[in-house]
Parts: C-alpha cells; structure tokens; sequence
C-alpha cells in the first residue's frame, strides 16, 4: 500500500506545464509493457481501445470485471504509475462511482478519469451531480489512504463541433473544471480542444493540471507545452495505428505477399 501511496504522489508530480507528462495510450499488460519500454514515465489506459481489443463498444459494454481484471494484469506487469480511463465510473450515482473507484485502487491504479457525458452520451451531468460523483471517488481514495489523481473529464467539447468552439465553450468548461477542483480533482480533461488559443485560455485560468488528447487536428506538442498544457495523452490513435498495419498485413499474406 505505501508502494501505491508513492506511485500516487509520483504521477501527481509528473503533471508539469514545462515538461508535460506523455501518455501513450494502452488497452492490456502487453501494450502497457511495450509502453514503459520505451521509457514512459507512466502508463494510461483509453476507454475506447480497451474495450475494442477486448470485443466491445466503447461507452461502459465492456463489462466491470473485465475492466478490473484488465487494470490488474497491467499494474501486475509494469513498475511506473498506471491511471484507467473508467468513462464515467460505471455508475451514475456516487455510491457506485465510490464503489468502483475503489475496486480499481484495489487492482494497483493510483489514477482515474472521469468523464461528466451522460450515458449513450445524451448531455452531460450536471455540475453539482458531477461534484458529487468526484467526492465520491475522492472518498474512496482518502478511505484508502492513497493520493489518487482524479482526471475529470468534460465532453464540452466533443459535443459540439469543432468549428462552432468559441469563448462560450471555454467559460463553461472553467465554470467545470473550477467546480470539479472543489470536489477533489487534480486534472481537467478537454479531449476534443484542438484551438490553441482556446487551450492556451484553459491552461491560464484553470487551478488544476489541464489535459489535451492529441488528434490529426492538433498543435504540436512544443506548442501544447508553451500553452501550459500538463498532460498530453492519444486516446485511440495507438491501437487505431496498430490495428491499421495489422491489417495491412494480413491483406497482404492473403494475396500472396510476404507479411
């Protein structure tokens, strides 16, 4: 448990707005274990990845204990911080948000996110129904004496197109993130963010780390970092790119061709 506790208080302290913390992101322990190969100073999880390699939709199908026994075998087989993407807590209440926290730290994971969509992504909680879902999992972790790294999620702005992200958008998600750091978040989360100068406006008036998911539409990471940008993660694209050449391969071998 104190070997937890530390690997908690070490992923807090690699969320830097000079130096941000790098997350190529995992679906199983082989993926995970690849990953720390590389140097990865942790170890992230996606939602969407982990439930496809395992043969389910995105959106909480992949059932919850699969999602542990998942979270169990990675922490088994790497040494460095891992934080799981739980979508929404598998719950919408906070009693099993706390619940499920729980079981996740129990498997060795000093992180989370959380994200605010509703289920089937039909709108997002709201702010003091979020708040209630992030203590709840905050609890969990004072409970189990381990400085778990709440990631909160907002799906502002993957609800809306990207075209259409305007000053209106950013309001609402600091109104968000400042109410998520109240109840016990230590990161915002906005995948779907690609403006830089929205970003940039997150990261100066955000009291917590701010997390940017990389796609074909993002800056640079030299320009995330000069944003203030503390987290910069990938989402699907690592298992999107694998399962691409994978099949490209294969296409290859049953024409004739060599692998």
């Amino acid at each position: 448990m104190n070997q937890q506790a530390e690997q908690a208080r070490r992923l807090h302290q690699l969320h830097q707005q000079d130096h941000p913390l790098l997350l190529v992101n995992v679906w199983d322990a082989g993926s995970a274990q690849i990953i720390q190969e590389t140097g990865a100073t942790a170890i992230a999880t996606g939602s969407w990845s982990v439930a496809t390699a395992h043969g389910y939709a995105d959106g909480e199908q992949l059932p919850f204990e699969l999602v542990l026994a998942n979270v169990q075998r990675i922490c088994q087989r790497v040494d460095v911080p891992v934080t799981i993407d739980i979508e929404g807590g598998y719950g919408q209440t906070a009693a099993q948000v706390k619940r499920h926290v729980a079981q996740i730290m129990q498997q060795g994971a000093v992180g989370i996110n959380l994200e605010d969509q509703l289920p089937q992504g039909n709108g997002l909680y709201s702010i003091q129904q979020q708040q209630a879902r992030i203590r709840a999992a905050r609890e969990a972790a004072d409970e189990a004496a381990i400085p778990l790294f709440i990631n909160a999620r907002t799906d502002i702005f993957l609800q809306a197109a990207v075209e259409t992200h305007d000053l209106a958008h950013i309001e609402a998600a600091l109104q968000r993130a400042h109410a998520y750091a109240e109840a016990g978040a230590h990161g915002i989360f906005v995948p779907g963010l690609v403006d830089e100068q929205l970003i940039q406006l997150v990261c100066q008036q955000s009291q917590v780390a701010v997390n940017v998911m990389i796609s074909a539409a993002s800056p640079s990471i030299p320009a995330l970092t000069a944003c203030g940008v503390a987290r910069i993660s990938y989402g699907p694209q690592p298992y999107i790119q694998l399962m691409d050449t994978l099949k490209q391969s294969s296409l290859r071998v049953l024409a004739g061709q060599s692998f």
